[in-house]
């Protein structure tokens, strides 16, 4: 049985898990850049790996990674520069492996990875991960990274914060954390903390005993107690107000509750989990929203990518949208056209997964039984970049002809719109920046 279970790999060696035997066991979560993995909660993972070319830039990374409290055991893959072995090893490297000695050897690499990991480390949960993914769809590396996280937050006692754009599957995540952890048999409690103002909100979290404002004619248990032994989702937590921030800051450091016009506070054992459409970060340094009671909730930050950035998974979402919601409204065996699925693939879903299911739902309000969807069964904000895709086509070509012409177009107008920036344009189609290279050499795009 392995030892290593989760990896956070900083740098290049996205390749790493295809030639690992028991890679389906293993987490890894890849990191080009360095400051992105500083904001990842370094103690969760087994063991990390620097893949860097110089030894100059490992050894100031190296001292980063370490600085950081709970940093895991440490291994350097070293392109150029292996003399400088000792003084990375002095800077907290626990190992320096040579690239040319490894021959990208995968296999070679986890077990020098095995020898660093103290021996005892929990075993894989199928189970759990497989709870962990029920009912979330998605296979694209972004996603891949989610469940990682997921799987991890569950296992842990830390407050986790949820970010991403409205209608990406905030609250999905947070009862998938929920399901995969060792509260999965109690309560899971919501609460939308846009849908109250101050005075209500606290009530409705920390209770309130009789007499204490007008209308309370009898004690009331808040969500926190009722969430007691389980986990409480504090959506849209960015929409609160300082003064409100400033008690919730509190329930968290002293795991206790004081109910509205109560002298007592009363002890709860919570998880919590928070979630955001906002930059939190950002408004903590300027002052509109708590910088203590971010660094309080983003113990565990977990970033879900907008359906753009999916690639590949407009399209498995939206069959599974078909299924389910063909079940609920008698509509079974409808299918995408190729036509329907191009116009999917092509929209940029601002409103992202929850966008998307309306209009499975709308277009199959449109359908009969077993009939298969065309553009016209969708919205008319989808069918807009029909005219333009339209304009490509030339009598007598293949498919695949006809294809790479729209996708040639679809590059160009996505680079226009980002001046030219490749990177910035590969990240709105998303695909990597190596992925939209190859594509453009490929379909002669200058």
């Amino acid at each position: 049985m392995s030892a290593i279970r989760t990896i956070l790999w900083v740098g290049r060696g996205e390749s790493f898990p295809a030639q690992v035997a028991d890679a389906p066991l293993l987490d890894i979560v890849f990191e080009r850049d360095l400051e992105a993995a500083l904001g990842l909660p370094l103690a969760s993972f087994d063991a990390c790996v620097l893949d860097a070319t110089e030894a100059e830039s490992a050894l100031a990374q190296v001292r980063k990674l370490r600085a950081r409290r709970g940093c895991p055991p440490l291994l350097v893959r070293l392109e150029h520069g292996a003399e400088a072995s000792d003084e990375l090893a002095a800077a907290g490297a626990a190992e320096v492996v040579p690239r040319a000695e490894l021959d990208d050897s995968n296999a070679e690499l986890l077990a020098r990875l095995e020898r660093l990991v103290r021996p005892g480390v929990r075993p894989a949960r199928p189970a759990a991960r497989a709870a962990i993914r029920d009912g979330i769809v998605g296979e694209s590396p972004g996603m891949a990274r989610v469940f990682a996280l997921t799987e991890r937050a569950s296992r842990s006692r830390a407050t986790v914060l949820l970010s991403g754009e409205t209608g990406t599957g905030k609250e999905l995540v947070a009862r998938a954390v929920h399901r995969g952890g060792p509260r999965a048999g109690a309560a899971f409690v919501a609460v939308n903390c846009a849908a109250f103002p101050d005075t209500l909100l606290e009530s409705e979290l920390f209770g309130h005993v009789r007499g204490s404002f007008t209308g309370a004619d009898r004690d009331k248990r808040g969500l926190f107690e009722a969430a007691d032994g389980g986990t409480l989702f504090l959506d849209e937590v960015g929409e609160t107000s300082p003064p409100f921030q400033a008690k919730l800051l509190r329930a968290l450091q002293e795991r206790e509750v004081r109910p509205v016009g109560g002298s007592r506070s009363r002890a709860v054992d919570v998880h919590v989990i928070a979630a955001t459409n906002r930059d939190l970060w950002r408004e903590g340094e300027s002052g509109a929203f708590r910088a203590d009671l971010y660094f309080r909730l983003a113990v565990f930050p977990i970033h879900i990518p907008p359906l753009r950035e999916r690639a590949g998974d407009v399209l498995r979402l939206a069959r599974h949208f078909l299924d389910a919601h063909g079940r609920s409204e008698q509509k079974l065996g409808v299918q995408l056209s190729p036509e329907a699925a191009h116009l999917l693939e092509a929209h940029a879903w601002p409103g992202n997964v929850r966008e998307l299911e309306n209009e499975i739902q709308r277009a199959l309000a449109l359908a009969e039984p077993g009939e298969t969807l065309g553009p016209e069964h969708f919205s008319d904000r989808l069918r807009a970049v029909l005219p333009p895709i339209e304009a490509n086509l030339r009598p007598g070509d293949s498919l695949r002809e006809t294809l790479h012409r729209v996708e040639a177009w679809l590059i160009r107008e996505a680079l226009a719109a980002h001046g030219g920036r490749r990177a910035q344009t590969a990240r709105h189609l998303g695909v990597t920046r190596e992925g939209l290279y190859k594509k453009m050499q490929r379909l002669g795009i200058a």
